[in-house]
């Protein structure tokens, strides 16, 4: 109802107001990405979104261009569980792109998402098809019974350092529990969590 009318409100003038005001900067990153590492400057990956749409997911590149390629020898170096990937001090990250990792700056391309409406705000991260293939738990999957998010409650509360299970208890949380005010309390518990660089990989 209202809420919900309010939030997508909420994700068209954040995203917009942030879009316009962030893209000079935006330029500068794209060109520092650039000279770092042969590749382009955007990574496009397709993700599963509400009711497992897929979509085109935007992020400033991090790694080198062949990364996707590379993947498949380096899985056996898993650090976490369940059917997500994630290793730290990943090879095949570029110089610059462990920098805009730990800042989170390599996210902000997916304003273009939320104002787009394939994403929000705040809600489950969206993840890669590989992962969401690795899925075996039909309550796991009622995360995508809602819009994904640039930030979450998984992102506040340790991103990388808590496990996969963690991670799926928050996302029900926040689907159970979820109001505009709920939104509002995690973007600004967001602020903080990237200036810590809290569990970020």
């Amino acid at each position: 109802g209202l809420s919900m009318a309010a939030k997508r409100l909420l994700d068209i003038a954040v995203s917009s107001l942030l879009l316009l005001l962030l893209c000079p900067p935006l330029l500068v990153v794209a060109v520092l990405v650039k000279l770092d590492s042969s590749g382009p400057s955007l990574f496009a990956q397709e993700r599963v979104g509400v009711n497992k749409r897929r979509f085109r997911m935007y992020k400033f590149r991090t790694m080198v261009a062949n990364a996707e390629k590379l993947h498949a020898e380096l899985e056996s170096r898993n650090e976490v569980s369940g059917p997500v990937f994630k290793i730290k001090n990943d090879p095949r990250t570029t110089q610059i792109g462990r920098f805009l990792r730990k800042t989170s700056i390599d996210e902000l391309p997916q304003l273009l998402n939320v104002l787009k409406g394939d994403m929000s705000l705040v809600g489950p991260r969206p993840l890669p098809v590989r992962d969401y293939a690795g899925f075996n738990e039909d309550w796991q999957r009622r995360r995508f019974s809602v819009r994904p998010g640039i930030t979450c409650l998984w992102q506040v509360s340790g991103r990388s350092s808590i496990s996969f299970d963690q991670w799926m208890d928050l996302d029900m949380r926040y689907i159970d529990e979820w109001s505009f005010w709920l939104d509002l309390k995690i973007l600004a518990q967001t602020i903080p969590a990237v200036v810590k660089g809290s569990g970020a990989a």
